[in-house]
């Protein structure tokens, strides 16, 4: 059974746009474990559903696209965003 987590997308700590900020993200669990490749040491599986990674604008699009299709979900809360607005001469306190 297909288990896909949704959650927003972090915005990154070196970016300062706006760009893709507020979109939610449907991610695969993996159904099985990787497991170390015996000719290269690399490790894998054959689950392909977790390089899976669909992007929608909302939250109720990620859950109307996972129940249409059947797929067992879970909500990841975003964590919020700390910002702490300091001027250039409080690094030198």
């Amino acid at each position: 059974m297909n288990v896909a987590r949704i959650s927003e997308l972090d915005r990154k700590a070196t970016q300062s746009g706006r760009a893709n900020a507020g979109l939610w993200i449907l991610e695969f669990e993996r159904s099985e474990p990787q497991l170390p490749d015996p000719l290269t040491g690399w490790n894998g599986s054959g689950d392909t559903n977790a390089q899976v990674r669909i992007t929608f604008r909302t939250c109720d699009e990620a859950i109307a696209y996972a129940k249409k299709r059947g797929i067992d979900y879970h909500l990841v809360p975003a964590t919020p965003a700390k910002l702490q607005i300091q001027a250039y001469s409080d690094n030198f306190r």
